[in-house]
């Protein structure tokens, strides 16, 4: 048996792998070219970007956050200040299980079931990524145990924190305001106004008062700076720094000491004051009471706190001075008054034969007088020094609805004054067109009746009143009310004077003014409704009391505060200027539920004024005078 022998063939297996080779070399070839590329392009084109991301990956931009600016009152007393504290906070987002590192937190550092509690809600409110405050003002004791136990605890930090203070609390509370924690509404405006890069880093913002209205003055500029950082993100290096700027401070036309008195004035009663400058309309002082401690919001209010303030039957959250609307009641006859001789409805001389009552034209209905049988023949002065109801039904029927409407108009009545801070309300002073269009009823002469004397339909705030009475005491020249008289900056050390802003002049005859005047001052003297509150003065003030109605009274009957319930009583109110002769202070009082405007109200007046001409401290004896025969007693017809 043969074998048979395979003869290979060199040259066709030389020529393949020719062949492999010079494919493997194009491949190798290819891939290296692809290789180049992706290289030119991660290092040549996209140099600059992936250079920024590894940059990123050491460097870090830490926002620096401005220091708030202070506010002062008009004699340097300080009304909101900064102060420094230690802040725990935890970043929900870094933490699996946030009730157990809350527990093992609790074992370092006091946490109180209030503090999870107010955590829960911050967590509720915000985005999870967001860093969020579990303690405020640490210790430095539980400082140092944290620091070494650090380690344990990813995602949960201590900050040092600026934190506002308001050292005068309740007091100032709704004239300064407060900041709080800024939500998710707050960010949403901020991105609206293209201001959000200014707050990277904040976590307050301004909410009423002048921390809201003056919040770009106050908050400053952010900086930054660039951080090196290590594998472990800790800080190494500052690479780079822009410094933050500080807000600016605000210097307010404010008298501390005034605003304390005032408040001090009210005692245990609820209600509200405003006193102006009549001749620049600078406010030096705004009181409503009750209020409430501010520095509660600083760091988020806890539940508790907030139902106690939100669901109190005093409202101490209201601002009184600011947002109540109550009837002006007899303060607003001075402005009838006016309107009468304005208009050519009543002579000084004239004088009417008061019985008691008044009735419209073929009607039997009486509107009485809070005198029972008047006050027989009354002039103008003495309306005004009385204060006779009935006077004023007869001239509110002369006049009509419109030109009341049109000429106390020109006072500010039911309208907003312009003042620089948040949430002022219109008030409302009356027109046929607005019931109209309220209760798509036409107007009755009735209705007039009531307006005449500052019920019915009439609505107007305490900072209202201020700047109607203002307008009296300055022969008709209106300035706008603010609070704000400097601004100083804190680059440049330059102060910014607010001057006063003469809004408009009401036209008037110069001896009107001064018969109305005159008048007023009488109220305060013997024979007037507010002479309890003016014995003894060392100087001569004009005022007109006033008793606003609450519930109506049915015809016939009497009105009997001891058989009503006490938050159904009438309000007393008083408005004033001092001195009478040359004008610095103006004022209006409110308190609730509380009688006569002789009796309450216009003592408070005095205190305010005696503390401010005369620097006299409060005087309890006169903030309790009693009612005398002579003051003004409530209104015995219908509220319409």
């Amino acid at each position: 048996m043969r074998n048979n022998v395979e003869l290979r063939n060199h040259a066709l297996e030389l020529q393949k792998f020719h062949t492999r080779l010079i494919i493997s070399a194009g491949l190798v070839i290819f891939l290296f070219l692809i290789l180049l590329v992706r290289f030119f392009y991660l290092q040549v084109s996209q140099q600059t970007h992936y250079h920024t991301l590894a940059e990123a990956n050491r460097i870090n931009i830490a926002p620096l956050v401005p220091n708030r600016g202070l506010i002062f009152d008009r004699n340097g007393e300080v009304l909101a200040q900064n102060h420094s504290t230690y802040t725990l906070e935890i970043t929900p987002s870094k933490i699996s299980n946030i009730e157990e590192t809350l527990n093992e937190l609790s074992t370092l550092i006091t946490i109180t079931p209030r503090d999870r509690k107010q955590f829960k809600k911050l967590m509720s409110e915000s985005k999870r990524f967001k860093s969020l405050p579990i303690r405020n003002k640490l210790t430095d004791e539980e400082v140092a145990r944290f620091a070494a136990n650090r380690y344990r605890f990813p995602g949960v930090d201590i900050k040092a924190q600026v934190l506002r203070q308001y050292p005068h609390g309740e007091i100032l509370s709704h004239v300064i305001g407060y900041i709080s924690r800024i939500n998710d509404k707050d960010l949403e405006d901020l991105e609206k106004n293209n201001a959000l890069d200014n707050y990277r880093g904040s976590n307050h913002i301004g909410k009423i008062g002048i921390e809201q209205s003056y919040e770009r003055e106050l908050h400053g500029i952010v900086g930054f700076e660039e951080v090196e950082t290590d594998a472990a993100g800790r800080s190494v290096r500052v690479l780079s720094r822009t410094p933050s700027i500080p807000g600016n401070d605000l210097i307010l036309s404010l008298d501390l000491g005034l605003q304390q008195a005032a408040y001090a004035a009210f005692g245990e009663r609820r209600g509200a004051l405003v006193a102006m400058d009549p001749n620049n309309g600078e406010i030096l002082a705004f009181v409503s009471k009750p209020g409430f401690d501010t520095n509660l919001f600083v760091g988020g209010i806890d539940s508790e706190n907030w139902n106690l303030l939100n669901k109190s039957i005093d409202r101490p959250l209201n601002n009184r001075a600011l947002r109540g609307v109550y009837p002006p009641g007899s303060t607003f006859k001075p402005f009838m008054a006016l309107a009468a001789l304005e208009l050519g409805k009543r002579t000084p001389s004239y004088a009417i034969s008061d019985a008691g009552y008044f009735t419209l034209p073929g009607a039997s209905r009486q509107y009485r007088d809070w005198k029972p049988g008047g006050h027989g023949r009354v002039d103008l002065h003495k309306s005004l020094v009385v204060s006779c109801d009935t006077y004023y039904y007869s001239l509110a029927n002369d006049l009509g609805i419109n030109a009341i409407h049109n000429y106390i108009g020109q006072f500010g009545l039911g309208k907003k004054t312009g003042i620089d801070i948040d949430g002022e309300v219109d008030g409302l002073l009356p027109s046929p067109e607005w019931k109209m269009r309220r209760y798509k009823q036409k107007w009755y002469a009735g209705d007039t009746i009531s307006i005449g004397i500052g019920q019915g339909y009439n609505l107007t705030t305490p900072l209202q009143l201020t700047f109607a009475t203002a307008i009296i005491a300055n022969k008709g020249k209106a300035f706008q009310p603010r609070l704000v008289s400097k601004i100083i900056n804190h680059q440049t050390d330059a102060v910014d004077e607010v001057s006063g802003k003469l809004l408009y002049t009401v036209n008037h005859k110069k001896e009107n003014m001064e018969l109305v005047k005159n008048a007023m001052v009488d109220v305060t003297r013997p024979g007037g409704t507010a002479a309890s509150a003016g014995r003894g003065a060392a100087y001569n003030f004009a005022g007109k009391t006033g008793t606003s109605q609450v519930i109506g009274i049915k015809q016939g009957e009497k009105y009997r505060a001891d058989l009503i319930n006490e938050r159904h009583r009438d309000h007393a109110m008083f408005i004033a200027f001092a001195p009478a002769e040359d004008p610095k202070i103006v004022l209006a009082v409110l308190v609730e539920n509380s009688g006569t405007g002789g009796s309450t109200a216009a003592p408070i007046a005095r205190q305010v004024f005696d503390y401010f001409l005369l620097k006299k401290p409060l005087d309890a004896t006169i903030a309790k005078a009693p009612e005398i025969p002579e003051e003004e007693h409530h209104h015995s017809h219908d509220h319409l």
